[in-house]
């Protein structure tokens, strides 16, 4: 099953569907390019995956793609 260390210790999975910990991102202008009926999976495909550490709050973006390294954002 699909997992990562967050910096704080915490073992994110994110194998589950649904799951909890991860989130997609669409940008505004990709979201436009899509109109009347669509197919889902296309628009799955544009999407950036995010995960959230539920223990630290730390954000972990795939920017360019699940088998890159994400960049990680760290709260205030």
């Amino acid at each position: 099953m699909p997992s990562m260390n967050c910096e704080c210790g915490h073992r994110i999975i994110y194998g589950d569907i649904p799951c909890h910990d991860e989130w997609l991102l669409i940008s505004d202008v990709a979201y436009d390019r899509f109109a009347g009926t669509v197919d889902a999976e296309e628009v799955y495909n544009e999407m950036q995956h995010m995960l959230l550490c539920p223990k630290c709050g730390r954000l972990w973006v795939y920017w360019h793609g699940i088998s890159k390294a994400p960049t990680a954002y760290v709260r205030e």
